[in-house]
């Protein structure tokens, strides 16, 4: 009897043993599992390592960017002395909450356009081709 033909071919005969058969089918799942998870997170825990570093290095540098601005208006300026001593606190409050409100509505922007891709990789990015794309993207 012949061996089974794929499309007018001959299929060699596999001198293996089945359990040489399911090890090399072990390992080479073993491998596809690392590829898919283990490496994707290892790229993900330094993509949010930077990015919690870089996050909490610049959310100090605002903190102290208003404490200066607060003791500047305290000790500087005669303007608000007595009834008026709060004021300089609410205009820091009202300058953080504004800085707030423009950092997550850039992040909430870039993500909802498709420009952040997940995986680092360029399958889930946005691609423009042409002009006409980019109009009707300006358009919605």
């Amino acid at each position: 009897m012949r061996p089974p033909t794929a499309e007018g071919t001959r299929v060699a005969a596999s001198s293996k043993t089945i359990s040489e058969i399911g090890q090399e089918l072990f390992d080479l799942l073993k491998a596809y599992a690392k590829q898919e998870t283990v490496d994707p997170l290892r790229s993900l825990g330094r993509y949010l390592g930077f990015g919690l570093g870089g996050a909490s290095l610049l959310s100090l540098g605002v903190f102290f960017l208003a404490m200066s601005a607060l003791r500047a208006m305290q000790t500087q300026t005669s303007v608000f002395e007595g009834f008026w001593s709060w004021v300089p606190y609410l205009i820091v409050v009202i300058g953080l909450a504004v800085v707030i409100g423009v950092s997550v509505k850039t992040v909430s922007r870039v993500t909802k356009s498709g420009l952040v891709s997940g995986s680092g990789s360029t399958s889930g990015s946005k691609v423009t081709g042409s002009d006409d794309t980019a109009s009707e993207e300006d358009a919605a």
